[in-house]
C-alpha cells in the first residue's frame, strides 16, 4: 500500500534511476521507492530540481512544501491524470446557482458542526463540563438548513468554532499552563494548542489536496469558502468536515496522554511553534490516524481514515452529476 512520505532533515532530494534519493546534510542517504509513494511532505529546508519534479509528475505524486514554521505553503500537483469535463461543468454550474450552491454548503457546514457535537459529547460522557457548549452548537446546526447565504453560513460556522474552542480547557486535562487555549491564533500561533492547531490543520489540508488529484473534481471550485483566495478552497471546505475527527480528537490524545510535552515547542515573542522532535511525534501519531480503519455501516467493510475523504469526494461527484443527493460525512460511532 503506498503511503505518505515526510521529510524533516535539510538536503538534497532527487532521482535517481528509477526511485528517489534523499542525501541529508547530516545523516545516512536513503532510497525512497517511488511505488510505495502516495505523497511527499517536505518540512525541511530541501533542495528539489526540474528532472525530480518531472518524474514526479509522471508518477502522479504531489509534492507539499511546509514553512520553517510547520505550516502548509504550496504543493506542486502532477499533471491532471483524472480529468472528467462533465464533472467540472457541474461543478461550476453549482457553484454558480445560488441554490445549488447553498444546498451543498449547508450539508458541509453541518457536517462539520455534527462533528464537532460528537467529539464535545464523547468528553462530556467522561466528565468534562462542556454540556452548555453543546446545547448553544446544537441550536446553530438547527438553524443551518434555514441560511439564505454563504456569508450567513459561514458566520454560523465561525461562532460554532467559537463556541467549540471554548471548550478545549476543559477537554485537556490540566498537565501543565502550556496547554491552555485563551484563544485561537493563526498568523502565526501563538501558543502551543495554538501551534498544534495549525500543523495539524495543515497536514489535514494537504492530504485532501492530494486526495482530489485522485478524483474528478476542480480543487478550486469550491462551495463554502470562496473560490480564487486559495488554489485548493475546496479542500479547505472538505478539511473543516474531518477537523474534529482527525486533527482535534489527535491533539487531545497526544496533550492528555503527555505524548507531546511543553520542551517539544520553541517560543519567541508572539510565535510558538513545534521542535521537529515534536513534530515527529505529530506525524507518526498522524500517520497511524490515517491508516486507521473503521467499519463502515453502508460499504459493510472497513475503511480507513484517510480513504473516508476519498469517499466524501465520490458522495460530492454523484451529487454534482444529479445521481444521489449529497450528504457530508457525518461521525456514526
Amino acid at each position: 500500500m503506498k503511503k505518505p512520505v515526510y521529510i524533516f532533515s535539510a538536503g538534497i532530494l532527487r532521482r535517481k534511476d528509477n526511485t528517489l534519493f534523499f542525501e541529508p546534510k547530516n545523516g545516512q542517504p536513503r532510497s525512497l521507492p517511488i511505488e510505495s509513494i502516495s505523497d511527499l511532505l517536505i518540512i525541511g529546508e530541501v533542495q528539489i530540481n526540474s528532472r525530480l519534479v518531472s518524474f514526479l509528475s509522471r508518477n502522479g505524486i504531489p509534492l507539499h512544501f511546509f514553512n520553517y514554521y510547520g505550516h502548509y505553503t504550496a504543493t506542486l500537483y502532477p499533471k491532471e491524470q483524472n480529468i472528467a469535463g462533465i464533472v467540472v461543468i457541474r461543478q461550476g454550474f453549482h457553484y454558480w446557482d445560488t441554490e445549488k450552491r447553498l444546498h451543498i454548503a449547508r450539508q458541509m457546514v453541518q457536517g462539520a458542526i455534527f462533528n464537532i457535537l460528537r467529539i464535545l459529547k464523547y468528553y462530556a460522557n467522561r466528565g468534562r463540563s462542556v454540556d452548555h457548549l453543546i446545547g448553544s452548537i446544537d441550536r446553530i446546526y438547527r438553524d443551518i438548513p434555514q441560511t439564505v447565504n454563504i456569508s450567513q453560513i459561514r458566520g454560523y460556522e465561525g461562532r460554532a468554532r467559537s463556541l467549540y474552542y471554548e471548550g478545549w480547557n476543559d477537554i485537556i486535562l490540566p498537565t501543565s499552563p502550556t496547554f491552555r487555549l485563551a484563544k485561537r491564533t493563526y498568523h502565526p500561533p501563538t501558543n502551543a494548542i495554538n501551534a498544534l492547531i495549525s500543523f495539524g490543520n495543515s497536514l489535514l489540508y494537504a492530504t485532501v489536496i492530494s486526495e482530489l488529484f485522485h478524483v474528478h473534481l476542480h480543487g478550486g471550485i469550491s462551495f463554502v469558502h470562496e473560490p480564487g483566495k486559495y488554489r485548493f478552497s475546496l479542500a479547505l471546505d472538505i478539511a473543516d468536515i474531518f477537523k474534529p475527527i482527525m486533527v482535534d480528537r489527535l491533539i487531545f490524545n497526544l496533550v492528555n496522554h503527555r505524548l507531546i510535552q511543553p520542551q517539544h515547542f520553541n517560543h519567541s515573542p508572539n510565535k510558538t511553534y513545534l521542535k521537529d522532535s515534536g513534530r515527529r511525534i505529530f506525524i507518526m501519531q498522524w500517520q497511524q490516524r490515517l491508516e486507521q480503519t473503521i467499519s463502515h455501516p453502508t460499504l459493510r467493510r472497513n475503511v480507513s481514515y484517510r480513504q473516508l475523504i476519498r469517499l466524501e469526494c465520490y458522495k460530492l461527484i454523484k451529487h454534482l452529476l444529479g445521481e444521489q443527493q449529497y450528504k457530508s460525512f457525518k461521525m456514526w460511532w
